[in-house]
């Protein structure tokens, strides 16, 4: 099991103030210091956090860079000149706070084929971000794609009031495996509900973010205020 962290709420912090932190790549360093397999981040097409300067440092300094992305040309573009590893595409509205679920692939979507055409042209590994539904799971190998990461978001809002959505997870992982698709998988996953989908066999990928971030405030926090407080002493 791969993990990777996706670090685009450490520049949602950073972006609250337009200043120079806290910087997005010292934290995929530090991440990876402590055993991170790969490093996510999502170039939004309006720049609510990460920035296009970010991806280029991130591209630097990642061992495995894991851009997430919609097919907005300029995005595209830039994937397209960086080249990171892998490349998530995942759909995207202005209006929402985070993805919300999959790609639409239930009708043909010829930008979509030219956004996968163009990525894997110039050597980057493509993932499709879908819902774990067997029709959409079928259109993605269509596609011919090598990976996909399931949606898991319904089931880390179900996860304690019910295991259908663990169900369909542990369904559409066979289907995906038994296809020949690489199966990675994330959305609101956390500290107390990401065991089930770990122990999911044919899941090798694992994309947690929010939640780490998260944590990483609570358990830094004295750190942090030791450190300030020693800085005060130095310029005492």
């Amino acid at each position: 099991m791969r993990l990777y962290i996706n670090i685009d709420h450490v520049a949602t912090v950073r972006e609250a103030r337009k200043t120079d932190e806290p910087d997005p790549v010292a934290a995929a360093l530090l991440c990876q210091e402590a055993g991170a397999d790969g490093i996510t981040a999502h170039l939004r097409e309006d720049r609510r956090h990460i920035q296009d300067h970010d991806v280029e440092r991130l591209r630097a300094a990642a061992k495995v860079f894991n851009l997430e992305l919609a097919t907005s040309s300029d995005v595209i573009n830039l994937a397209c000149r960086l080249r990171p590893y892998q490349a998530t595409l995942v759909p995207e509205k202005r209006e929402e706070i985070t993805t919300e679920g999959g790609l639409d692939l239930s009708q043909p979507n010829p930008r979509l084929r030219e956004t996968i055409r163009r990525l894997e042209e110039v050597g980057v590994r493509v993932s499709l971000f879908i819902d774990p539904d067997i029709r959409v799971l079928d259109a993605a190998k269509d596609l011919g794609v090598p990976a996909i990461e399931l949606h898991t978001g319904r089931y880390a809002h179900s996860w304690r009031d019910s295991d259908l959505a663990l169900q369909q997870l542990h369904q559409a992982s066979r289907h995906a495996a038994d296809m020949g698709l690489a199966v990675h998988a994330g959305h609101g996953l956390t500290y107390t509900n990401v065991a089930p989908v770990a122990a999911i066999a044919e899941i090798e990928e694992l994309n947690i973010g929010h939640s780490v971030v998260s944590r990483a405030l609570m358990v830094g926090m004295k750190a942090a205020v030791t450190e300030m407080r020693k800085a005060l002493t130095y310029a005492s």
